[in-house]
């Protein structure tokens, strides 16, 4: 059986990779910032303090040994102009969204070279391909993912590891709904090429499809999963 790790499981994306990857027999360890009590395979971990990384690792090499696929899913999302961004919130951002990952990549990929197999999935963004004003930070901490999955996936290909990234438009969360009035909706839904939000569930089974051995020659890849968002790019 497979081992899974997924940051930011608890809930929208990450929690639909996870219960679909559990659902297909992979044996799923969960990590986020949130804490939950007495969930087996659970971790809570703040990913925005680097130094937590390390904890974290020890943890699960701890317990579970080696893991044979690593889901980069933890994000947080900010909305402001440049000029008035808080030097706290850059660190914050910036950790979070993609030092932490580069960090515990660092850290678990030694067992995927020994073992001669690994798969590690980046979860973007479009913002990150296409930019978003008021939202530099989280653009470019998404875009960040591009140079290292490509990168990665040269250095690893020979040990049959291989590193793609997936960067969904707007996805139909509950953090989406809530942050969206109707007025917001209507707007956002008719510049979508197909007039609707991506389904959690689409995200989940290319996750699926991109960790199989179907996938084995797809490396270096990121996949625009964006509702034609992206089109004509």
């Amino acid at each position: 059986m497979k081992k899974v790790l997924i940051t930011g499981a608890s809930s929208g994306i990450g929690k639909n990779i996870a219960e679909t990857l559990a659902n297909s027999g992979f044996q799923v360890i969960k990590t986020a910032r949130r804490k939950i009590n007495n969930q087996s395979g659970y971790f809570s971990a703040d990913l925005s303090d680097i130094e937590n990384v390390k904890i974290l690792y020890n943890s699960i090499k701890s317990s579970y040994g080696s893991i044979d696929i690593l889901i980069n899913n933890a994000g947080e999302y900010l909305y402001s102009p440049i000029d008035l961004m808080k030097e706290e919130d850059i660190k914050r951002i910036f950790n979070l969204n993609f030092l932490s990952h580069y960090y515990l990549t660092s850290l678990f990929v030694s067992d995927m070279k020994k073992n001669k197999f690994g798969r590690i999935i980046n979860i973007s963004s479009i913002s990150g391909v296409l930019g978003e004003a008021n939202a530099s930070l989280y653009s470019a901490s998404k875009s960040a993912f591009y140079g290292f999955s490509k990168a990665l996936a040269l250095e690893l290909a020979q040990y049959n590891i291989t590193v793609n990234s997936i960067s969904p438009g707007w996805v139909d969360t509950p953090l989406t709904q809530e942050a969206l009035n109707k007025e917001e909706k209507e707007e956002t839904l008719d510049i979508i090429p197909q007039k609707r939000f991506v389904e959690p569930v689409e995200i989940s089974n290319l996750v699926k499809y991109l960790i199989s051995d179907e996938a084995k020659g797809i490396t270096g890849q990121n996949i625009n999963l964006c509702a034609g968002l992206t089109c004509g790019c």
